[in-house]
C-alpha cells in the first residue's frame, strides 16, 4: 500500500545582507565580486560563488558560459571543482551564491541548479560535515540553509550503487 510522505526543508531568511553575521557577510559579498567575472554573454545572467574553508581561505567562481551550450559551466561547479582540487584535505564550511541580471543589474535570487546541487553534495557526504549555503534572493532577502542535502532532499548517492 502507498504512503503519503512530506519533505520540509528549514531555512533562515533575512531581509537583507546586513543581517548576516560578518564571516557569511564576507562570503556574500566575495560571491559578489566573483559574479563580476562571470562570462555570460548569451543569458545576461551573472552568477558568483565564494566558498569558505575550514582554514579560513575562501575560494571564488563564476558561471563561464559557451556558445556551444551546454559545455559552459556555472559558479558554483566552478568554484567547488577548482577547490576540491586545490584544497583537497581541506573541509568546506560554507558557500555563498548570488547573481544579477546584466552587468550592472540588480541582484536576482541565485538557487544551484539540480546538478550544481548533486556536485555539492558529493562534497559535503566525503567530508561528512554539512555546508552551509547563502543565498542572496529578490530585493534584498538572503536565505540561509543549514546542509546541501537541505537543496536537495531525495538524493542520487554512492550508495544507490549498493
Amino acid at each position: 500500500m502507498a504512503k503519503q510522505r512530506n519533505i520540509q526543508i528549514a531555512y533562515e531568511e533575512l531581509d537583507h545582507i546586513d543581517e548576516l553575521n560578518a564571516v557569511d557577510k564576507n562570503l556574500l559579498l566575495k560571491a559578489r565580486e566573483a559574479s563580476e567575472k562571470a562570462y555570460a554573454p548569451y543569458s545576461n545572467f551573472f552568477v558568483g560563488a565564494a566558498i569558505l574553508l575550514e582554514n579560513g581561505a575562501i575560494t571564488s567562481g563564476a558561471n563561464q558560459e559557451n556558445a556551444a551550450y551546454p559545455s559552459g559551466l556555472c559558479a558554483e561547479r566552478t568554484a567547488v571543482f577548482w577547490t576540491g582540487a586545490n584544497y583537497p584535505n581541506q573541509k568546506i564550511l560554507a558557500i555563498a551564491v548570488t547573481a544579477k541580471k546584466g552587468p550592472i543589474g540588480d541582484f536576482v535570487m541565485a538557487s544551484p541548479c539540480g546538478a550544481c546541487r548533486q556536485s555539492l553534495l558529493e562534497y559535503e557526504i566525503k567530508q561528512k560535515k554539512n555546508i552551509k549555503v547563502i543565498l542572496e534572493g529578490n530585493k534584498g532577502k538572503v536565505f540561509i540553509l543549514n546542509a546541501i542535502q537541505d537543496l536537495l532532499p531525495i538524493q542520487f548517492t554512492s550508495e544507490a550503487f549498493l
